[in-house]
């Protein structure tokens, strides 16, 4: 396959297969620099074990693979070799061909006759390490995540005390073992498997337990009315928020972790349902995240309405007021990067607390407007009573003169009567 790069892409990444010389110089040229090397263990991945990998081993032996993020630049990948989409796998595939080095132009992938992934065992062991490469990123980036906020989950589950909180710390720590093994053996075996297969019971009740959590601290905030009560409410949840979104993450970590485990399970035991399985394990991690989001979301819905009315109260409460914005807007920003980590997306924009002098110099500018409609209508209302009374004064004058004029008259008659 020299010169040949191989190009699978789904949902998640783009998976860059063929001489290792050959896929350095394709992400070099693509500025594709973040790619993650598949490791020594992904051709066996990929290929099985047994016959196949015999059979493949003399042709495949200088393979070697790297995964990258799908990205807006890296999706444009996609478009620009003109993958083709498979309507039975949701994959896209081609192969670049390259001469002296350099890649240049596309080869349909179904015209590349010694291509490993014309055979359908092939591309569902190769899409099946797809999903593992992308889990494992994941949690490589709640791991960072975690490191970030310097959150202690195991001390928190141990500050409670259910029992079924404490046991995610034993949990976590056997699934941590295995998956340490399966990156030495590069399978897992019905005595690993055996470790891990119950704690998906306990990690989902975590889960739940972490969600209800959040949802008592958006719940305590509705119960507040007081400006005062109000601040003191959200700043006493920056803590516990942090902490329990750093619950949710590791349990999100370990359900990967357990996902990866079962793929290669499945794979041992029944290869011909791993495709089926693969799916419907993408099903179910997307259901994970929707309910993740519902749930957090309506705290930070909580955190918006706590912004609204601490802005809206500001004049009278100058420092109360700008204190509760700023918590809120801490933890709502915990929450978008927790999800930014979990891949949900998250548009929530931070509110600004308004400061005294802003809404001062509103409520002057107001008052200012209304005082100057107030003189313009006091000046309205006087010229209209000035032309009343200027009016009065006329009637009240031309009465007296018609009154004058009608006694001047009645005294020229009786003076020529006698």
């Amino acid at each position: 396959m020299d010169n040949e790069i191989q190009l699978i892409s789904d949902d998640d990444g783009l998976m860059v297969i063929g001489n290792a010389a050959d896929v350095d110089r394709f992400l070099i040229s693509e500025g594709l620099s973040s790619s993650k090397a598949l490791g020594p263990q992904w051709l066996k991945s990929v290929f099985g074990a047994g016959a196949a990998v015999a059979q493949a081993g003399s042709e495949f032996a200088a393979e070697s693979g790297s995964w990258v993020k799908l990205t807006p630049k890296s999706a444009q990948l996609v478009k620009k070799y003109g993958l083709r989409e498979s309507a039975k796998t949701g994959f896209s595939t081609g192969v670049v061909k390259g001469q002296k080095g350099q890649i240049r132009g596309f080869v349909e992938f179904v015209k590349g006759p010694r291509s490993f992934l014309t055979n359908p065992a092939n591309l569902a062991n190769a899409a099946k390490l797809m999903s593992q490469v992308a889990m494992q990123q994941s949690m490589d980036e709640i791991t960072d995540y975690l490191a970030a906020i310097d959150a202690k989950v195991e001390d928190v589950l141990r500050a409670q005390k259910d029992t079924v909180l404490s046991r995610m710390i034993g949990v976590g720590i056997v699934i941590d073992e295995t998956m340490t093994i399966r990156e030495a053996r590069g399978r897992v075996d019905e005595t690993m498997w055996s470790k891990v297969q119950d704690a998906p019971t306990a990690i989902a009740e975590t889960q739940v337990y972490a969600l209800r959590q959040l949802d008592a601290v958006a719940e305590k905030m509705d119960r507040q009315s007081k400006i005062g009560d109000l601040a003191v409410t959200v700043r006493e949840a920056e803590s516990p928020v942090r902490e329990w979104l750093a619950v949710l993450a590791r349990c999100f970590q370990l359900q990967d972790a357990i996902a990866v485990l079962e793929l290669d399970r499945v794979l041992d035991a029944s290869p011909e349902e791993l495709d089926g399985h693969r799916l419907g394990l993408k099903a179910a991690r997307q259901d994970r995240q929707e309910l993740i989001s519902r749930s957090t979301e309506r705290l930070v819905a909580r955190m918006d309405a706590v912004a609204g009315t601490a802005n809206a109260k500001v004049l009278l409460h100058p420092a109360k007021s700008p204190a509760a914005v700023q918590s809120s807007n801490q933890v709502a920003i915990g929450v978008h990067d927790f999800h930014e980590r979990l891949g949900i997306e998250s548009g929530r924009r931070s509110s600004e607390a308004r400061r005294w002098v802003d809404a001062a110099a509103e409520v002057r500018d107001k008052a200012l407007e209304t005082g100057a409609k107030g003189v313009d209508a006091a000046r309205s209302r006087g010229k209209v009573t000035l032309d009343r009374a200027s009016s009065a004064k006329e009637k009240v004058v031309g009465g007296i003169a018609e009154r004058a004029r009608r006694r001047r008259g009645s005294e020229v008659e009786g003076d020529g009567q006698g």
